[in-house]
């Protein structure tokens, strides 16, 4: 686990509170024990934004009262791990890998409860154009989950903001669901994880949609372009790691690529927002030099308007493979690999949270704005 803590004092006890969730599939479950570590800190986020399994358990958080919160998250979990609901020890990395491929090849053929299941008869037997014949599976069992564990009237009472990122099919454009712009229901989560050619495009106001992960898995982005005045403190929970070593066996590079395709585009985010930041910075300046008949007009004021910028905290927790896991990774829904993956992510916070401030190796300063980052390795 790697964890950046950019951290800016102008922040404070006021910031926005953010939580912003990757995809991942079945490593989702890290950031159940994100989240749990999290309730336990009293962190309450004001705006959750996700993508893919992340879009499923914001909704999971953002759809139910404060206590019910983490317990929903548990039954979503339980639920989804219950194909192969035993936990095995295994003696050593080879053992365990084998089993990792095995519950993954079970959750291929059979589905996951609650979550998806295999077509039958399979796609290649519907007429082409057909919703049905553009998917493995069906996840008409997500609809009900999402049903009966999310309250959509909560969501869109805009107790929390709620932002799922999806990719329309006809135009390839990521777009974001937000509840401060429209009305979220099940079919929004639905399209936001619609991953193909695994689960079917989902049709919202005679648009289809892609998992949002197809263009971008992270909306640390979305975040940060859309909330130009209030001061954030975000905790990005990434599920793929861009930095690996280099891959050794066919199995770890299937692997690696995959993790690198998914990996969050954090560091090239992050230059691009400097480098807008030192735009704002140099117009600035020169809006200071003008004379004074020109630096009161209206113009130069509206381009002084967008010079502001807000103070931004991000703390990136990023979950760590282990030895023996492989490409099949996201769709391994064993419960004992569930319960490890929530483990871990409980684990992962509560040392970020006691080292946050501790171990500082990097830190950038311009104006308002301050980056500070902190990498650690538990």
């Amino acid at each position: 686990m790697d964890a950046v803590t950019t951290e800016a004092p102008k922040t404070g006890t006021g910031a926005r509170r953010v939580l912003v969730l990757q995809g991942g599939g079945a490593l989702g479950a890290y950031q159940g024990g994100v989240y749990e570590g999290l309730a336990e800190a009293n962190f309450r986020p004001d705006w959750i934004a996700g993508i893919s399994i992340g879009a499923i358990n914001a909704a999971l958080i953002a759809g139910n009262k404060r206590e019910d919160r983490l317990p929903r998250l548990r039954e979503f979990w339980e639920q989804s791990s219950s194909v192969l609901p035993f936990n095995l020890r295994m003696p050593d990395s080879t053992m365990h890998s084998l089993f990792s491929e095995a519950a993954a090849a079970w959750t291929a053929s059979f589905g996951v409860e609650g979550f998806f299941r295999p077509r039958v008869p399979p796609a290649m037997f519907y007429p082409p154009g057909s919703p049905e014949a553009l998917s493995y599976y069906d996840t008409a069992p997500l609809r009900a989950t999402l049903e009966r564990l999310v309250d959509f009237d909560r969501i869109n009472a805009q107790e929390i903001r709620l932002s799922l990122g999806a990719v329309n099919v006809r135009t390839g454009a990521l777009v974001y669901f937000d509840n401060e712009r429209c009305t979220i229901g099940p079919e929004h989560v639905m399209a936001s994880g619609a991953l193909p050619p695994g689960f079917p495009p989902i049709e919202i106001d005679g648009e289809h949609y892609w998992d949002g992960g197809v263009v971008s898995n992270t909306p640390l982005q979305y975040v940060m372009q859309n909330e130009p005045k209030d001061d954030l403190l975000i905790f990005q929970v990434d599920l793929f790691n861009a930095h690996g070593a280099l891959p050794r066996t066919l199995l770890e590079a299937a692997e690696r690529e995959k993790d690198i395709r998914y990996a969050s585009r954090t560091d090239h985010n992050t230059d691009v927002d400097m480098k807008i930041h030192a735009a704002k910075v140099a117009l600035r300046a020169l809006l200071a030099e003008l004379p004074p008949a020109l630096r009161n007009s209206p113009n130069a004021a509206l381009l002084g308007d967008l010079t502001y910028e807000n103070a931004v905290t991000v703390v990136k927790l990023c979950y760590r493979r282990k030895p023996y896991e492989g490409p099949s990774k996201d769709y391994e829904f064993s419960r004992s690999t569930m319960l490890e993956h929530w483990r871990m992510g409980l684990s992962d916070l509560r040392q970020a949270m006691k080292k946050r401030g501790e171990m500082v190796c990097e830190r950038e300063r311009i104006a308002s704005k301050t980056i500070e980052a902190a990498e650690y390795m538990p």
